[in-house]
């Protein structure tokens, strides 16, 4: 993949988290009615709310700095996505416990699902790109202690 692309939808990304993130802060009702589904999963919190607008600030921040930084990419992008895939994890834990049905990983597969998906590739791309991917996948039998 391109690198212009990947940065292109590491900054798309960057910009939606950031806006969530604001919606959050600025308008914690507002938000909460907003979004499908939210209503279903318990009372108002606004102070929770802004908690989770605090961690989208932050999520959108790290994807923008990545996209800017190539040497902070890897290890900002991998951090946001590990949480992006643990909000994704607990959305499906949610279903197989039964607290929701089926059909909210499909209501929620855009806002939930698929940015983890895309961080996932996004990290994996820059893993490759900077070769930690080639690093990672080198047999340990070809390290040295010499640095070769």
């Amino acid at each position: 993949m391109s690198n212009k692309l990947c940065l292109g939808i590491a900054v798309a990304l960057g910009v939606a988290a950031e806006a969530n993130g604001v919606f959050m802060l600025v308008s914690p009702a507002g938000w909460y009615f907003a979004v499908p589904g939210v209503t279903t999963t318990g009372p108002f919190n606004q102070h929770f709310v802004r908690d989770i607008g605090l961690i989208f600030l932050f999520l959108g921040t790290a994807f923008l700095v990545g996209a800017a930084r190539p040497r902070f990419r890897v290890v900002l992008w991998s951090a946001s996505t590990l949480w992006l895939c643990g909000h994704a994890l607990f959305h499906f834990w949610e279903v197989a416990a039964g607290i929701c049905g089926p059909p909210a990983l499909v209501r929620d597969f855009a806002a939930v699902t698929l940015p983890a998906i895309i961080g996932a590739g996004l990290t994996l791309w820059a893993m490759s790109d900077t070769g930690l991917g080639r690093a990672i996948k080198r047999p340990a039998a070809s390290y040295s202690l010499s640095g070769g």
